[in-house]
């Protein structure tokens, strides 16, 4: 796997230790910023120790999320080590190492919940209280989730579903910015002349602790082709339902050994970048 010429390249040549059984995350995560020159802070909310990239907290800045957490006993490949190196090699690609500007980059802790925890257990619930707190409670948050095994870009529908039977006016707030994120992410894979997209209901991700907070975020993910044909045309079904049988096998492995770099398809590392570039398009 690892003979990839993707990973003799700066940062993916530190990803093997990142998702090693030994890893540290948030120390080699920490190390790989500063190899990378990329100047970070460390933010600790309720023991959950966020690494933030670019400039002050300003309202109305774009924001860009990948979590550094794993489940236990799982690699951690696709969930989510190739999602952070991605936005990492973004930062590389397209001149953030000072950032400045109107991207905040924040590499989260705290996605990962046991069965039966509450939600408010989540990174991105405390997070997004902070973030509220801070003015920033209608950025724009876009977070990459499970990027790294896949040629099919998916832009989430899943929150839009969640709330399709709410009322109230939170609720019509929340639909109404979760669309306008969706249309934004939409327009974004065309800018970046993406081929293969797709709007599906993925699993929750750190989508659900920001909802609960009173924020809404974008979810962005990467399936094979076949898989996200599988789930097209049966996408109440599994939402709702959980039918295993309709899950993709790209997110029955995830959370557990199955998520291992032998799933990865490196050669279409390059899709997270470009969109993430797209959507950050007129705010550098």
């Amino acid at each position: 796997m690892f003979k990839d010429k993707l990973f003799a390249e700066i940062p993916y040549n530190r990803f093997p230790e990142f998702i090693s059984a030994q890893a540290d995350r948030f120390t080699l995560l920490r190390s790989v910023l500063d190899d990378c020159s990329l100047s970070h802070q460390v933010l600790e909310i309720e023991d959950k120790r966020h690494i933030f990239v670019g400039g002050p907290l300003d309202s109305g800045k774009l924001i860009f999320t990948a979590h550094y957490d794993r489940a236990p006993q799982s690699p951690g490949a696709n969930d989510n080590g190739a999602a952070v190196f991605q936005l990492i090699k973004t930062m590389l690609n397209f001149g953030f190492r000072k950032n400045d500007g109107e991207v905040l980059f924040i590499f989260t802790d705290g996605e990962e919940l046991s069965k039966g925890e509450s939600l408010r257990l989540q990174g991105s619930y405390s997070l997004g209280l902070f973030l509220k707190k801070n003015g920033m409670g209608n950025s724009p948050i876009f977070s990459f989730d499970a990027c790294g095994t896949g040629d099919t870009l998916i832009i989430s529908t899943a929150s839009e579903e969640l709330l399709k039977n709410e009322t109230g006016e939170g609720a019509e707030t929340a639909r109404r910015k979760a669309q306008a994120l969706r249309r934004t992410a939409l327009e974004a894979a065309r800018t970046a002349h993406l081929e293969k997209v797709l709007l599906l209901p993925t699993p929750f991700s750190e989508d659900a602790g920001f909802l609960l907070s009173g924020m809404t975020a974008q979810t962005i993910t990467v399936l094979p082709q076949n898989e996200a044909a599988l789930v097209r045309g049966n996408e109440k079904k599994w939402f709702t339902n959980k039918d295993r049988r309709l899950i993709p096998e790209t997110w029955r492995s995830l959370n557990g050994p199955g998520d291992s770099p032998l799933r990865l398809t490196p050669e279409h590392w390059k899709i997270i970048p470009a969109i993430a570039e797209a959507l950050a398009t007129g705010r550098l």
